[in-house]
């Protein structure tokens, strides 16, 4: 492929000039492996993009896209329905933690954050609570790329560019990494519960009559394996109580095995009031997301006559037929092949070896939970995120994907990983620490 033909394409969250000059192209997919342009098997240590637990390619998934995609192509998403979507929101809901009996469904993660945002703010309306507008996020957070996911995160690079334009009325809470505190934690770092008492101060700053919802991921990925603190999630859970606030858990990468569950919230024990979720919801196969409720956040809007909408809110493929039977076909898949109890299985043996990675050059910490793991590098003087991206491009070359976000290594693999491929992983990210300068 000539370099002319890269160009039309502007890539997301990519270095577009320096991918041109040197294409990382892949080509196809098929278990825990890429192949890419030039016929090399790359053994793919972040599961897709966070998404693709059970593997790429699965036959079960592939014949059951095959099948709806020649049935039912596309059926229309308003005041109509098709069986698919309706079973499995059922499948969905089935899973989910007590008290969740709704699902709304969009095309990605970002559109389920905005979606949850703003049921957060129709709830308290048909409550006769007009008031409660106001959003809080979190520092550090990422909740997708649309106006209120970005201006609810916390990531500033995602904002800066945007910053005037951020919708108003959103505060945010203080993240909860301390590196002088928690490096180097196992699973969930003992020191850090107290950092929930921030909400508490944006209360008393803004007053609950005009707080709406705070959004938080159960742990965070995108920002570097950010696990909570013991205790942490649960005192969120009493301040939003207290002051009648709306909790939600962005659980678009930790739903559906990522930490050994099905929900992050079942991991943690902690239950907010709504869930969102895309990327497991499919296996990655399809675009898919959606929103989960409790029953009386559905139940506060089913109000006025019935025939009337009750929510003005909505996406042309909303439950699309075809991302609906990925959806069934995963959902199956997670139940015949155990894929929690494997995560569970697994994370041990993930998590030794990971920390194993503490002596090497440059590592100043590591994070995990589940399937997920982080390791932070000293950034190099001058240049913040090039020993990371180096690392990147030193396992690639040697036949291992993981990814990169600034300096910190991010790594997610699949749940059916065995432990030869976790030591690949792992020595090969060691061999590229090794090497840098």
């Amino acid at each position: 492929m000539s370099t002319e033909n890269l160009e039309p394409y502007w890539m997301p969250f990519t270095s577009n000039r320096a991918f041109k000059k040197a294409p990382r192209m892949l080509t196809a997919a098929k278990g825990h492996y890429y192949t890419d342009a030039d016929g090399r098997q790359l053994l793919d240590g972040f599961s897709g993009l966070w998404t693709c637990g059970l593997g790429h390619c699965h036959p079960k998934i592939v014949a059951a896209v095959q099948s709806q995609v020649a049935t039912l192509d596309y059926s229309m998403a308003f005041q109509m329905g098709h069986p698919q979507a309706f079973e499995l929101a059922e499948k969905v809901v089935g899973l989910a933690p007590e008290g969740f009996t709704r699902i709304f469904f969009t095309n990605s993660g970002s559109e389920a954050a905005d979606t949850a945002l703003k049921i957060s703010i129709a709830y308290h309306r048909a409550r006769g609570e007009a008031t409660r507008t106001r959003l809080i996020g979190r520092e550090k957070g990422y909740h997708g790329v649309n106006f209120g996911g970005t201006s609810v995160g916390g990531m500033p690079l995602n904002r800066k560019v945007f910053s005037a334009v951020m919708i108003p009325g959103v505060d945010h809470i203080r993240h909860t990494h301390s590196l002088a505190d928690m490096a180097f934690s196992k699973g969930q770092p003992t020191w850090g519960a107290h950092l929930a008492e921030d909400l508490e101060r944006l209360v008393q700053l803004h007053d609950a009559s005009n707080i709406s919802a705070l959004i938080v991921e159960p742990a965070s990925g995108s920002s570097g394996i950010l696990v909570p603190p013991v205790g942490y999630l649960d005192r969120l859970r009493e301040i939003c109580d207290k002051h009648g606030i709306l909790l939600i858990f962005d659980e678009v990468i930790t739903a559906f095995g990522r930490v050994g569950a099905a929900f992050g919230a079942q991991r943690f024990g902690v239950t907010p009031d709504i869930i969102t979720v895309a990327k497991g919801l499919t296996n990655g196969v399809i675009p898919m997301g959606a929103v989960l409720v409790k029953e009386s956040v559905y139940q506060a809007l089913m109000s006025g006559p019935e025939n009337l909408i009750e929510l003005f809110h909505g996406y042309t493929y909303s439950g699309h037929p075809v991302a609906a039977a990925a959806g069934l076909a995963t959902m199956q898949i997670y139940q015949e092949e155990r894929s929690f109890a494997q995560v569970c299985d697994i994370e041990g043996t993930f998590e030794t070896l990971l920390h194993e990675l503490k002596a090497e050059p440059h590592v100043i910490d590591i994070r995990n939970i589940g399937l997920m793991g982080g390791v932070e590098l000293a950034p190099r003087t001058g240049s913040p995120g090039a020993r990371g991206f180096e690392v990147f491009m030193r396992c690639f070359n040697d036949g291992v994907v993981i990814r990169n976000s600034g300096d910190i290594i991010q790594l997610s693999p699949f749940f059916g990983s065995t432990e030869d491929e976790l030591i690949r992983i792992i020595d090969t990210i060691r061999r590229a620490l090794r090497a840098l300068a």
